[in-house]
């Protein structure tokens, strides 16, 4: 049996990472970690069932990767965001897509893309010859 998989994400500036993740998007900080003082930063961070690590180590995850976190409600978290006034991201309402998704694309500080989503009823006209979806 597989459980929920923890993602490593890189990052490069210690503050901006915990600005963006902790005071803008609420996650909390799980732990803290380095191998000397002068050395790179690895924490974890968890906001509900999502649970994220980020790593200024070499290797510690690919600048640019692209993650789906699903949300109860788009718009409000959406909504939520932008009341922050955050100088670096100011979200837009979200859009729906085709493939049954309301959803919001936010780029964090070190070019990570983390789409959150609310999955939404079919849309007219997309259900099978049975009358099913």
């Amino acid at each position: 049996m597989f459980g929920a998989a923890t993602p490593i994400l890189r990052s490069f500036d210690e503050a901006r990472t915990k600005d963006f993740y902790i005071d803008f998007l609420g996650f909390d900080l799980i732990f803290e970690h380095r191998d000397g003082e002068d050395l790179p930063l690895y924490m974890g961070v968890m906001k509900g069932g999502c649970a994220l690590h980020l790593s200024e180590h070499y290797g510690g995850g690919t600048p640019g990767s692209a993650l789906m976190i699903p949300v109860d409600d788009v718009s409000a978290f959406a909504a939520s965001l932008r009341a922050k006034q955050h100088g670096n991201c100011r979200p837009g309402e979200p859009e729906e897509m085709p493939w049954g998704t309301r959803q919001i694309t936010i780029t964090d500080p070190s070019g990570n893309r983390l789409t959150f989503f609310t999955e939404i009823a079919p849309m007219a006209g997309d259900e099978g010859d049975d009358g099913t979806t």
